[in-house]
């Protein structure tokens, strides 16, 4: 299948109208106002990356974990440095993607400045056909009435020979030579200002057709850098997106080897204060100094009852009795 082309797409049958040039220099124009839409976007995206990579950052240095001990406070401490890290990396992300938009304004910018250039030779070549198209079509019409008062004139005198005298002879024969005269005038203007018409009508085709072939060259650039600049984009989030998991990884080994046991082994190790109880406290008789002996003056309480053993659920502590082989302060189920 035959490729289309610009050159080929883009003519109009009126000579003085430039719609074909008009609808490429449109198309352009929209073309340009997408690559500065995609920069804004590029931007936004640079001002969220930066700033969730900043607060990441800032997160990261606020307090937590850090009574925590062994296994538990190691894992707390690569959770925070790699936290610190994926805020980092995004606002690494955020200055690759300034470098992109960088690209993407120069290209712009190249390509309005090329622009310019051909706008400029193009619009002076419609001016100057415009101009020249009047001029012929002015010069035709004073052609074609020279032609018919010339006529005019030549058929009054073939009416009036014979019939007038000799000087009105000679006064329509002067004014037949004089039309005659004006008339080639006419024709030869007329003939100039096409001649001329044509070469600048050559011209300016000429340059339309480079025009179109300059601006679809342009366009094919343009959809390619703006493909280019969205695949870059998309790869580099992609990348973020695996440099953060890979970030986050590490987070998740140092979790796996968190022990339990080895945590609470080493908070006993480091902050134990004794294995052995304190001692019950005795009964000291301050008459008599025997340690444990009831005083015979005790008072009576005929009422009092003997306390009940305690009983527990099995949702609540045990508690074990005084002097019991299986003493200790609680014991759970």
């Amino acid at each position: 299948m035959k490729e289309s082309r610009f050159s080929e797409n883009f003519w109009s049958t009126d000579i003085t109208s430039t719609v074909g040039y008009d609808n490429l220099i449109q198309h352009m124009n929209d073309g340009r106002k997408t690559c500065k839409e995609l920069e804004d976007f590029i931007k936004q995206r640079v001002s969220i990356e930066e700033r969730y990579g900043k607060d990441l950052v800032s997160l990261s240095k606020k307090v937590c974990g850090q009574n925590e001990l062994n296994t538990l406070k190691r894992a707390f401490d690569v959770f925070k440095q790699q936290i610190e890290n994926v805020g980092l990396s995004h606002i690494q992300l955020a200055s690759s993607l300034r470098e992109e938009i960088k690209k993407l304004e120069e290209f712009r910018e190249k390509q309005k400045d090329q622009r310019k250039k051909i706008e400029h030779s193009m619009e002076n070549l419609h001016k100057q056909k415009t101009m020249f198209y009047k001029k012929t079509m002015d010069s035709k019409k004073t052609y074609e009435q020279k032609c018919k008062e010339k006529d005019e004139v030549e058929q009054m005198l073939n009416r009036s020979a014979g019939v007038s005298n000799s000087k009105q002879q000679e006064k329509l024969q002067s004014k037949a030579n004089q039309s005659k005269q004006s008339a080639e005038d006419a024709d030869r203007l007329y003939q100039h200002n096409v001649s001329t018409l044509e070469k600048i009508h050559e011209e300016w085709q000429m340059e339309h057709i480079k025009t179109c072939e300059v601006l679809e060259k342009q366009d094919c650039e343009r959809i390619h850098s703006i493909r280019n600049a969205m695949w870059v984009h998309t790869n580099q989030l992609s990348q973020e997106c695996v440099t953060s998991d890979e970030m986050y990884e590490e987070i998740r080994k140092v979790l796996e080897q968190c022990n339990i046991q080895k945590d609470l082994d080493f908070f006993i190790d480091l902050k134990r204060t004794g294995d052995v109880p304190p001692a019950l406290i005795l009964y000291e008789n301050y008459y008599n100094g025997q340690r444990g002996v009831t005083p015979s003056r005790a008072p009576a309480n005929p009422r009092r009852m003997p306390l009940p053993s305690p009983e527990s659920s099995e949702c609540e502590p045990q508690y074990a009795t005084v002097g019991g082989n299986g003493y200790s302060f609680v014991r759970y189920h």
